[in-house]
């Protein structure tokens, strides 16, 4: 595949930064559902994902190069989607247009294809074009508790990377507008969160005492 990058478009701050949901397909042909935050040119017909060369999402697509781009405001799906605590996986329906799935219960859908890739670095640097689409359901809306969320289960891949006092830190910040705005959807995924965070800086602190 090219390396080059065919859409000058999908540079910042002309694209804007999307979090979405991603499926593509394992070599098994089971279905991987991963948070990602490609940028998406204002026209919606290509998209860049960045993701790093250790995750799955990058080798389904280095292999066959289709996957679906889902805009949902399901923040729990998010919240277990990136700790990989998504059993069992939500509904699927097959697309038509690329080998994959799509999320049912989700407000829209992108399929992309695949049409440049560049892996010479650790975080790759993805291009595809979108080739179909489909709207399932209304977005909510903004809210703030939705948006913390979010937040939150970035931080929650980040426990190898960050200080656990920063993470715990801005969690404390986060659980403000989670409790002030937040339905039972938000408040079962921060508190999901809140614990996966806790028992994993536990697990790490306790490695790291003993080596």
């Amino acid at each position: 595949m090219p390396t080059a990058n065919p859409y000058p478009e999908l540079e910042l701050p002309v694209g804007a930064l999307l979090e979405g949901i991603v499926t593509t397909l394992n070599a098994d042909r089971t279905t991987n559902i991963s948070p990602m935050g490609p940028i998406v040119d204002p026209k919606w017909t290509c998209l860049r994902l960045r993701p790093f060369t250790s995750s799955t999402t990058y080798k389904n697509l280095q292999r066959h190069g289709e996957g679906v781009l889902h805009v949902t405001d399901d923040v729990l799906l998010f919240a277990l989607a990136a700790t990989g605590r998504l059993d069992p996986q939500p509904k699927l329906t097959e697309a038509t247009a690329v080998a994959g799935n799509i999320l049912v219960d989700t407000c829209r859908w992108y399929a992309f294809r695949v049409i440049s890739l560049d892996d010479t670095t650790e975080r790759t640097n993805i291009v595809a074009e979108i080739v179909d689409q489909g709207r399932n359901r209304d977005f909510f809306g903004f809210n703030r508790a939705k948006h913390a969320v979010i937040e939150a289960a970035i931080l929650a891949t980040r426990i190898d990377f960050l200080p656990a006092a920063e993470i715990l830190s801005d969690f404390q910040r986060l659980s403000t507008p989670v409790h002030k705005t937040g339905g039972q959807q938000e408040l079962r995924a921060f508190d999901f969160l809140q614990q996966y965070v806790q028992q994993e800086l536990a697990t790490k602190d306790s490695t790291l005492r003993t080596t």
